[in-house]
């Protein structure tokens, strides 16, 4: 319950206008710690960086909520520009998109033939453009509401391109997803687990961490008995070493699962993971609509608003 009213507080101030006004005049310099760059060049860069020491990169170019349909396929247009991007580079593109940000829930313009919601259009020219160079989509998920279209669009898209070219989200905070995880079975899933970020009521979201982390584990590992591709999205060691007991303990291979976690947290963690042996990605946000991730990066632990305090208080 303590962690959900400071999730609460935390996400209801950064929510006010003049707080927004100062954090982008203020505090992009301690968004870097958790945002690439505001340019496809810095995060690339940051992929090429990591690879280095064995990890992977998911590639998210920040956005969401976005009103106009224009500018909800202009943002496509940039997602595409970073899969080409990342296919020059030599990477083979992982990219993760919000379906709002290309437009989920509004019709496609009739002067573009209208019919069809948007965001599943420009949805798929992503996963197309990924699948020429054997690269892979992942679907963000969003709040709450937004989480039967997102399966439903997930599911039309899995018939359209394969299981192995896009992948979804799901989280651990919301009482439905053990449901949700199941009824996705058939298609053999990729599914990122995560806790999740978003600031939920108690009628749809365990309030308190013990359940969301008890309910994570049960979704991992029906994910893995399953026999599905599983991410394990998160930086609990506690979590992270019940896991690999749990693959060990069931013969499961290490090529069935990655263990994925954010830019710019626990680099010594992912390090290790993936010396180790074990696939290892970094979830890398770049891009300049920051604020709204960056908030939700210091709703999550006291411990990274500690950090942003010190670091206003140097500056």
């Amino acid at each position: 319950m303590i962690d959900q009213l400071y999730r609460k507080a935390v996400l209801t101030v950064a929510e006010r206008p003049q707080v927004e006004k100062l954090a982008r005049d203020k505090m992009w310099p301690l968004a870097q710690r958790f945002v690439a760059g505001e340019n496809i060049q810095s995060a690339i860069g940051a992929v090429l960086e990591l690879q280095k020491d064995g990890i992977q990169g998911n590639l998210d170019l920040l956005g969401e909520f976005i009103d106009s349909p224009a500018k909800c396929t202009e943002f496509a247009e940039q997602v595409l520009k970073l899969i080409d991007a990342a296919h020059a580079a030599g990477i083979t593109p992982y990219v993760s998109i919000k379906l709002s940000s290309v437009g989920q829930g509004k019709p496609v313009p009739e002067t573009e033939g209208g019919g069809e919601d948007l965001g599943l259009k420009n949805a798929r020219r992503i996963v197309g453009k990924a699948k020429e160079y054997g690269g892979f989509v992942c679907l963000d998920m969003e709040d709450h509401t937004r989480v039967d279209i997102t399966l439903q669009q997930f599911r039309t898209l899995v018939g359209e391109f394969g299981n192995a070219h896009v992948g979804t989200v799901l989280q651990a905070y919301l009482y439905r997803s053990l449901k949700d995880r199941e009824s996705l079975d058939d298609l053999k899933p990729n599914i990122r687990m995560v806790k999740g970020a978003y600031l939920e009521p108690e009628t749809v979201a365990y309030p308190d961490k013990a359940d969301v982390d008890q309910n994570y584990r049960r979704l991992v590992y029906q994910h893995l008995k399953a026999g599905n591709y599983t991410n394990v999205a998160t930086h609990d060691e506690k979590i992270i070493d019940d896991v690999k007991r749990f693959v060990l303990a069931h013969g499961i291979a290490k090529d069935q699962f990655e263990f994925q976690m954010l830019y710019g947290i626990r680099r010594d963690l992912q390090k290790s993971l993936a010396a180790e042996g074990y696939r290892v990605r970094a979830y890398i946000p770049y891009g300049r609509d920051w604020y709204a991730y960056f908030s939700r990066r210091i709703a999550e632990t006291p411990r990274n608003a500690m950090f942003v305090a010190q670091g206003l208080l140097k500056g």
